[in-house]
């Protein structure tokens, strides 16, 4: 869990960031899992766009697929979603918060 400080430095960084997924009517799968969980690694702090079309709600999504990546929720605003997970990644510059 973040503390209200880091989550509001990671909400700062995401706001200039530009949504790399939909997800939609087919709801999660697999290839949508692998996709995000390769942007988590390449970037830690990714922004996803939830459709209406989707199956559930932009909060359940959310968190389905955080439990999913084993990333974190950082936040819900609409339809868009914030998702952060620390990188694996040898000699990567993390985000610091």
């Amino acid at each position: 869990m973040f503390t209200s400080k880091q989550r509001s430095h990671l909400k700062s960084i995401a706001a200039n960031l530009e949504p790399i997924m939909q997800v939609g009517k087919e709801g999660v799968g697999d290839n949508l899992l692998k996709s995000l969980s390769e942007a988590l690694e390449a970037r830690e702090l990714i922004k996803i766009t939830i459709l209406e079309s989707a199956t559930d709600e932009p909060k359940v999504m959310a968190q389905e697929i955080a439990d999913a990546l084993k990333a974190q929720v950082v936040i819900v605003m609409g339809r868009k979603a914030v998702l952060y997970r620390y990188s694996s990644k040898n000699n990567f510059k993390h985000i610091e918060y």
